[in-house]
């Protein structure tokens, strides 16, 4: 397998060519997107299944708003651009997400589970929050000994005096929970807990009760309909691994990371990604050629498939359709 500092020479040596090139006048594609797009052709040939790469550049040193790098209602669009023209019912999704909007997650499933019956998710190292909510609505996930899931426990943002803030919903509850308790017959503690409390809108508890529920039912129906579908008992495992990963108290961080080992005792189908070293290896050649292109170039969002359509989100820049 290329590691990391390989592709990373493979690209900047065809660079140099590229770049007498581009000054003499021709219009080429980067050599990340030539190198990239080599690989996926590689994986699809091995596997003879379709797939697709969607990542971002959140895990990156530098800092990109969050609307460029997380699930939202564009990249339906992206999806659509990159399934044009692809035969068959099967999709590998190679998957590296910070996680986004739930509703725009769940129009996503919608849309590739009326493209595809079979869809492998495959981790090379993370998909979190509502990322690892797609990853349920997969027939059987793939994830390396490096790879991570993360809990779906949802996140609302608010306006605080201390600025705008990403809140869990479970926090919330907790908190008034907790204001309620101290404050029964003590003006002493009301006095202290009413300022915390004034900072929070109307209908927040409601709000946050309801992206809880919400979070749980998506997780819970994808996992019977798909991933569990033909499994005994798989409806009740599947209300046990929607509450469990839904949990902040559990997990208490949102950022925490589910190992392969945790999400299969959750019981989760998860298979390694070191089972087949071939298979392996081009699936970490395409994802290091991926982060490489988020290195070198203005792109932050890649969702592309192996005929090498593309589209990709630039920070700064308006989006590109390849």
């Amino acid at each position: 397998m290329p590691s990391w500092g390989e592709i990373l020479r493979e690209i900047a040596n065809k660079e140099i060519v590229w770049a007498k090139k581009v000054e003499q006048g021709e219009n080429l594609p980067h050599p990340c997107d030539v190198v990239r797009r080599e690989y996926l052709m590689k994986l699809h040939k091995y596997t003879g299944r379709n797939t697709i790469v969607y990542a971002t550049s959140w895990t990156q040193a530098h800092q990109i708003p969050p609307e460029y790098i997380t699930i939202t209602e564009e990249d339906i669009q992206g999806f659509m651009e990159a399934i044009y023209g692809l035969e068959g019912k099967e999709l590998d999704l190679i998957l590296h997400s910070p996680g986004g909007q739930p509703s725009a997650t769940e129009a996503l499933v919608t849309y590739l589970r009326k493209k595809f019956d079979d869809i492998r998710v495959i981790v090379p190292q993370a998909a979190m929050s509502a990322a690892t909510m797609l990853a349920c609505a997969a027939n059987k996930i793939i994830m390396g000994k490096h790879s991570s899931l993360g809990p779906v426990d949802p996140q609302l943002i608010l306006d605080t005096p201390l600025g705008r803030r990403s809140v869990p919903a479970g926090a919330i509850l907790d908190q008034f929970g907790w204001a309620k308790y101290e404050c029964e017959g003590n003006q002493e503690s009301l006095g202290i807990w009413v300022p915390i409390l004034q900072q929070y809108g109307p209908a927040l508890l409601i709000e946050a009760n309801n992206a809880i529920e919400l979070s749980q039912q998506l997780v819970n129906k994808w996992l019977r309909e798909y991933m569990f579908k033909d499994i005994e008992d798989g409806e009740k495992l599947a209300e046990a691994i929607s509450k469990k990963l839904s949990d902040h108290r559990y997990f208490k961080s949102h950022s925490r990371h589910i190992s392969i080992d945790e999400a299969r005792e959750l019981g989760l189908l998860v298979e390694e990604l070191e089972n087949d070293q071939k298979f392996q290896d081009l699936v970490l050649s395409v994802f290091h050629a991926t982060t490489i292109t988020f290195d070198l170039t203005a792109a932050v969002k890649i969702i592309e498939n192996h005929e090498g359509r593309a589209f990709i989100k630039l920070y700064g820049h308006p989006k590109q359709d390849e």
